[in-house]
């Protein structure tokens, strides 16, 4: 972990959806989660940078099924050209989604990622957004998860913070993972060299 991130021009906000941060399916400390990630839009919009709200379309029945209230996104998006939506169907918010040529049109070479699930859709996407050549940083208390429930034979339960946890660790050396979403810097995207 370090201290303070060197400035990052994009902020993807993955899955903050009604159903994952309200009500008896929210991930334990949503009220937490949903102050980091408003203070890191508010801090992104503010220098300049590229937000983008990455939504989960799940299949029909599911919490976040598109069209129902648990799919709706928790904080709200500014009509702005450096504010977008990017839905997708898979984990990784880069799957099948326009996501990586937003951000190369836009100039961006280094972002943060915040959101839900640590170890799942956060995860992913930040795997194949370092696997692109993006610098990324992930703010510690600006992601979550759920308790994983025992396994018989296997294990006893294991907390969400330590899912959380292992699941930044599991990215490897090249993440940047900070303490506090306050640690994060933000600066407006600007022109790709060559």
């Amino acid at each position: 972990m370090t201290n303070r991130a060197l400035p990052v021009q994009a902020l993807l906000v993955v899955d903050v959806q009604a159903d994952a941060v309200r009500g008896d399916r929210a991930v334990p400390e949503a009220d937490r989660l949903v102050e980091r990630t408003a203070e890191l839009i508010a801090r992104a919009r503010k220098g300049g940078a590229l937000v983008v709200h990455v939504q989960n379309d799940g299949p029909p029945g599911a919490g976040d099924e598109p069209g129902t209230p648990g799919w709706e996104l928790h904080h709200t998006v500014e009509d702005s050209p450096t504010e977008a939506v990017i839905r997708k169907l898979r984990d990784d918010g880069f799957h099948g989604t326009p996501l990586d040529g937003l951000l190369r049109d836009s100039g961006v070479r280094a972002l943060a990622i915040c959101g839900v699930m640590s170890e799942m859709c956060v995860q992913a996407t930040a795997r194949t957004a370092l696997e692109l050549g993006y610098r990324v940083v992930m703010p510690h208390d600006a992601h979550a998860t759920h308790d994983i429930p025992a396994a018989p034979g296997i294990s006893g339960p294991v907390p969400a913070a330590t899912v959380s946890r292992v699941a930044e660790w599991a990215l490897g050396s090249d993440l940047e993972v900070v303490a506090r979403a306050a640690d994060v810097e933000f600066a407006a995207p600007g022109p790709q060299d060559g």
